[in-house]
């Protein structure tokens, strides 16, 4: 069976290269030319056609630029200039990697996908779900609730069961013309930020422009560099007058420039709404597990699916709520789908 493997250029994905040639399938090597960053697109594909040469498969690269800037790093400017929190792998996971790349691996005979995601699938009554990686601390499940069905049906997670930290040493074991550890750094969360996101946003967007900090009761009592600088929770870059106690961002108005702060137990919410992106009516009404963000802890909520909106009701409150974020409902291990929190 021919699989198209995504490939980064890291150590991940190219030990899945192996494994993958391992377990006995005709892998075809694709790179996605996402970013704009063409200096590191160079060393990655050199990666990438290194492992390709000695692992004697097919190796191709794929011009995404394009879209993916309309797509995920428009919408990801967007966002914070909308004074919300964009999550841009979730966006592009589902569009560029399991929906662009998918297209053309099937187009090139290929009929499966593979990735180096810590993922697993699992099939739960017939249905292939996508479920969280053995490693919890590398799970990257909740950036893949978006995907389709069509998508999960085709997907190979060849490192979901191991460790990350069994990862490295078994690839340069088994790889040894693959380098020295030193050459591989740690993946980029978002592949795009070089530094911080605010250097992104000061190339197309006024990102300091001092303004007001108000208390919940509307009074001003402080000053902020510029409302995109901040993020639901934070607790620093901005002044109050005379505060005895940390205060923390508890909401944006970005049309006003003004950011509304408040003491700890006034971020807690009880209730979490998001536009639903992946998940059937099915769940209405039921109780699961939800994360409102990636390093979240999983918590109960009973939830109500209706007119294209999640209403989670938590059981114990979350701090930390902010819009633009997934909210992402799991059975167990299993991810049901989830929406964007608004």
């Amino acid at each position: 069976m021919k699989v198209a493997l995504l490939m980064s250029g890291g150590v991940d994905s190219s030990y899945s290269a192996y494994l993958l040639q391992q377990q006995g399938y005709e892998v075809l090597g694709i790179y996605l030319k996402l970013h704009d960053k063409e200096e590191k697109h160079r060393i990655f594909i050199q990666n990438c056609e290194k492992v390709a040469r000695n692992l004697k498969f097919d190796f191709i690269v794929l011009e995404a630029q394009e879209a993916f800037k309309t797509i995920v790093y428009d919408y990801f400017v967007r966002s914070y200039e909308k004074g919300e929190t964009p999550n841009p792998c979730a966006m592009c996971n589902p569009n560029m990697k399991f929906g662009f790349a998918l297209e053309k691996a099937l187009e090139l005979g290929c009929e499966k996908i593979a990735t180096g995601h810590y993922a697993r699938i699992q099939e739960v009554d017939g249905i292939k779900r996508v479920a969280k990686a053995l490693d919890s601390s590398k799970d990257q499940s909740y950036f893949l609730y978006a995907i389709s069905q069509e998508s999960i049906d085709r997907l190979i997670f060849p490192l979901g069961d191991m460790l990350k930290t069994e990862v490295k040493p078994r690839a340069f074991e088994a790889m040894p013309w693959f380098g020295s550890l030193e050459e591989y750094k740690e993946s980029q969360e978002i592949c795009f930020v070089e530094t911080d996101y605010i250097a992104i946003l000061k190339k197309h967007a006024k990102v300091d422009n001092p303004g007001v900090v108000r208390d919940t009761q509307g009074n001003v009592i402080g000053s902020h560099k510029g409302y995109m600088q901040y993020t639901i929770g934070k607790r620093k870059g901005f002044s109050i007058k005379g505060a005895l106690e940390p205060h923390f961002v508890l909401d944006i108005d970005p049309k006003a420039n003004e950011i509304i702060v408040g003491k700890k137990h006034e971020l807690a919410k009880s209730l979490v709404q998001a536009s639903n992106v992946s998940l059937s009516t099915l769940y209405n009404d039921k109780e699961y597990d939800i994360k409102i963000r990636y390093r979240s802890t999983p918590t109960k909520a009973k939830l109500k699916v209706q007119d294209d909106m999640i209403t989670a009701h938590l059981l114990e409150p979350v701090f930390g709520v902010a819009k633009g974020q997934a909210l992402v409902v799991y059975d167990g291990d299993c991810v049901l789908g989830g929406g964007v929190i608004a």
